[in-house]
């Protein structure tokens, strides 16, 4: 993924007598955001000049706008005319971070108060973060909100790649088109589920060959039992994974979906594997960047996992919220498609994270065969999500909880009481059960190790969307 392009404004006194003494002041507090920025990850483009007479303020608004910048930050290091951000920020591409020093005798606070009224008063909407930038917590609250920003802006002009329609009834995986438009700046490709078994047709045999080879070697334990899983059925699976990357490159897509069921699944073979490799950081040529596919083209469930993919860079999960077990207060995360091998070991090595995966023959559920991508979700901290819908408007639901593991066979045993051929997360939620099942919006589910509960409710904030922390 390309940086976050981030753009720095900062802001004085419009007495040009006052401006011109303390510009030595204001330029080092800028630079001091400037490096802590870039060395967070973020691509900077910092104001030529210190903006203190409204001409300035509308070249240097449009000069972040020219450069291309995803969000601006308006710095605040001493008490400074509130017209100019008014003025820049008419130019200056949003959202925008109001961003403050904290010292009695540089009242760059007052100066920011002073900023955001005038921005509220004209309906500009902006948010506030104020203390020392080399403190960690500081800088993290800044981060936060750059890359949910980041994530929105990274969205804007991505194509989705729908292969087939709706699944299984679901009206949970379709999103209105001209929503999607206006709300994210997102197109949808539509693509028939034909395309992947034509172009599978086409792969190199060599590299596929190349690929079984490699699998063979690196996946734990793969169960050929001569009839739902063979060699020549995991060859095209391989195949069909070959055929989503020429797609996916030949139209440009940036994320995609598919149904799958009762099409694919019932005539071809189960795109587990593609799915699964798509989502990983890795496959058997090498490391690439992580593509989205959501399973049972569940729109929603793809622009999340989009969304997390943008703040994290990390594969993101997929699964149905299965089963709640009472006595070990843990959920049952499992589904057929869309579980990176990633979340076997939580590396980016796939060595480390395929030693403790299976390929098993597929559930009955799909004639066509092939094989489940099975292990267990490494333990950890984690942020689950989803966008949803209630009455035509978006929302958003974040879970805050954890991945567990126990002894092998206590997890064997348990899989065994679902679908024993499935991968599963097991997850523990800092909420009820019970107001979980009578609250969360559908029966898919998404997240990504780490606590992104801030970033997502930055992420609603700025689409102007409800938003709830379950078990806060």
């Amino acid at each position: 993924m390309r940086k976050i392009k981030v753009g720095i404004l900062t802001f004085s006194d419009g007495r040009d007598y006052i401006h011109k003494r303390l510009e030595p002041l204001n330029r080092r507090y800028q630079k001091e955001l400037a490096a802590a920025l870039e060395k967070a990850g973020v691509e900077v483009v910092q104001g030529d000049a210190i903006i203190g007479n409204q001409r300035v303020a509308q070249a240097e608004g449009r000069r972040l706008a020219q450069a291309g910048c995803d969000l601006t930050i308006c710095n605040y290091a001493i008490w400074c005319y509130p017209h100019l951000t008014a003025v820049a920020t008419a130019f200056a591409p949003g959202p925008y971070l109001l961003f403050c020093n904290v010292h009695p005798s540089e009242p760059g606070m007052v100066g920011m108060l002073a900023a955001a009224g005038t921005l509220a008063q004209v309906g500009r909407p902006h948010t506030r973060v104020w203390g020392k930038i080399a403190d960690k917590a500081v800088l993290a609250k800044v981060m936060a909100f750059i890359k949910a920003a980041g994530a929105l802006s990274l969205l804007k002009g991505q194509t989705f790649g729908l292969f087939g329609g709706r699944p299984l009834g679901m009206y949970t995986a379709v999103s209105n088109l001209d929503q999607w438009q206006k709300m994210f700046g997102l197109d949808v490709e539509h693509i028939e589920q034909e395309d992947v078994v034509r172009y599978a047709k086409k792969a190199d045999a060599t590299q596929v060959d190349r690929a079984l080879a490699w699998l063979e070697k690196h996946v734990g334990h793969i169960a050929y039992d001569g009839k739902g899983l063979t060699p020549e059925k995991l060859k095209l699976q391989i195949r069909s994974y070959y055929a989503y990357r020429q797609i996916i490159a030949e139209r440009g897509l940036d994320f995609v979906g598919t149904k799958a069921h009762g099409d694919l699944t019932d005539t071809f073979v189960t795109v587990d594997v593609a799915e699964a490799f798509l989502n990983d950081p890795y496959d058997w040529d090498g490391p690439h960047e992580p593509i989205v596919a959501a399973t049972e083209a569940d729109m929603d469930a793809a622009l999340t996992m989009q969304i997390f993919k943008h703040l994290t860079g990390d594969p993101v999960l997929f699964s149905d919220v299965r089963h709640y077990d009472a006595k070990d207060h843990v959920w049952y995360f499992s589904n057929s498609g869309t579980h990176a091998t990633y979340f076997a070991g939580r590396s980016k090595d796939p060595a480390r994270n395929l030693k403790h995966v299976s390929f098993l023959p597929e559930a009955s559920y799909y004639p066509a065969g092939g094989a489940s991508v099975h292990h267990f979700a490494a333990p950890g901290n984690v942020t689950l999500a989803r966008l949803a819908r209630k009455d035509g408007k978006y929302w958003l639901a974040v879970v805050p909880g954890e991945f567990v593991q126990f002894p092998r066979k206590i997890m064997a045993a348990k899989g065994k009481t679902v679908t024993p051929e499935w991968p599963i997360a097991f997850a523990r939620l800092e909420c009820a059960a019970d107001d979980f099942l009578a609250n969360f919006p559908c029966n898919h589910i998404h997240g990504c190790y780490g606590d992104w509960t801030p970033h997502w409710l930055h992420v609603a904030e700025l689409l102007g969307i409800e938003a709830r922390v379950f078990g806060s």
